[in-house]
């Protein structure tokens, strides 16, 4: 590495094209987001996924401010900021999403009720989205008064190491919820027994739920995936390898935060969940969607 490629907090010079690119993808994506919000009035998509593109658009902007002010401190901290928070909102989306899900298909088979579920994994990214953020506060100002930003770099850390402990439990209380459901074996024992009528029902819903079901696989993989990356690099120093090559920024960071939020795009919950596929233009099965899974919504889709 040179040293004009050195030069500036990161330790190289941020590529202006690929900062260029980010910034397209995530503000084309926050305005799709801000459109299906409204097209299924779903509000609570504003303060979860629309937000985490905002902050993404903040940090990439920050970071495309670097690529032609590489030694200006100030972009570098926005940018330290808004993509270390953007995550945490986008995952409190996947609890609500699933959240949901069991409300559809059966509460029974959940250990907690989906209001519960909802509230509890809500409260958790929201404590980790605190912890990130007076870390990344922290940083900034370390940075900001040419210290060793690691005190702040250790609290993002632990933030980080929180978030992916409260992914790795969402996931098991997901899979046991779906294994639960497929077997039809509700969490208690003297649950009412369902009906065969509705059991079918249900197994009929499932063909379309289990679409949602493959969009949320995607994104909590990506989002593990960027959660890995972000701890390796945090706790490698503000100088190690790590956080000092660009293209693991942009692939482990960057481009897994990109594929979960069009993932949420086009398999959108709006078309499968029951509260709004009817109201508001979703797929309308069993009517018109038969086994082939050829579906076709009110506005026009076709999956």
């Amino acid at each position: 590495m040179s040293t004009a490629e050195s030069i500036g907090p990161y330790n190289y010079v941020p590529t202006e094209w690929i900062c260029i690119t980010f910034v397209a993808l995530f503000g084309v994506n926050t305005a799709l987001h801000l459109y299906q919000s409204w097209r299924f009035r779903m509000w609570w998509l504003i303060p979860t996924v629309i937000l985490a593109g905002i902050l993404e658009v903040l940090g990439w902007s920050a970071r495309l401010w670097s690529s032609i002010n590489p030694t200006l401190l100030t972009p570098f901290e926005i940018q330290l900021v808004g993509t270390i928070l953007a995550p945490t909102p986008f995952l409190a989306a996947n609890f609500l999403v699933l959240g949901k899900i069991i409300e559809q298909l059966g509460s029974q088979y959940s250990r907690l009720s989906p209001k519960l579920y909802t509230l509890i994994f809500c409260a958790f990214d929201v404590i980790c989205l605190i912890i990130q953020a007076v870390g990344g506060a922290m940083a900034a100002d370390e940075v900001n008064q040419n210290q060793n930003p690691d005190n702040g770099g250790n609290i993002m850390l632990v933030g980080v190491a929180i978030q992916s402990c409260g992914m790795a439990l969402y996931v098991l209380c997901a899979g046991e919820f779906l294994l639960r459901f497929l077997n039809n074996t509700p969490v208690r024992k003297n649950s009412i027994p369902v009906s065969e009528e509705k059991r079918n029902d249900k197994i009929e819903e499932w063909i379309m739920i289990r679409w949602l079901i493959l969009g949320l696989v995607i994104q909590t993989f990506c989002l593990f995936v960027r959660a890995a990356y972000r701890t390796v690099e945090l706790s490698n120093g503000w100088s190690g390898p790590i956080i000092s090559t660009e293209a693991y920024f942009n692939v482990f960071d960057g481009l897994m935060m990109a594929i979960a939020v069009y993932t949420m795009n086009l398999i959108h919950p709006g078309f499968f969940l029951e509260e709004t596929r009817r109201l508001y233009g979703g797929v309308d099965w069993p009517q018109q969607c038969p086994a082939s899974l050829s579906c076709t919504t009110d506005s026009g889709y076709s999956y």
